[in-house]
């Protein structure tokens, strides 16, 4: 049976952060709002990764520090479930085809 396509109900980058949020930011950290809102939207985009652009830039990470892809599938897998994005239980053979197609 084929796994339903994974998504990703994160903030878009390009969306603004709520003015809320920036003025709360800036309040508890001291932080001018503009540079708060910098943050906030860094924030977003790091967390606003869908679990296939997530999988393939880790990939790429891993392999430049010369893991083997046996250590990585396995890496991966921990560090999606700690991810704040809902991903699907992913096996080894759907975490290659993410990478390798």
């Amino acid at each position: 049976m084929a796994k339903a396509p994974l998504e990703c109900h994160a903030a878009r980058v390009s969306d603004a952060p709520p003015p809320e949020l920036v003025r709360h930011v800036a309040a508890s950290t001291g932080l001018p709002a503009p540079v708060a809102a910098r943050v906030i939207t860094d924030v977003m985009a790091y967390f606003g990764e869908t679990a296939e652009e997530f999988v393939r830039r880790r990939h790429t990470e891993l392999k430049r520090r010369q893991l083997r892809n046996a250590d990585i599938w396995t890496l991966l897998a921990r560090e999606l479930d700690a991810r704040p994005f809902a991903a699907p239980d992913l096996t080894e053979r759907q975490l290659r085809r993410i990478v390798y197609g």
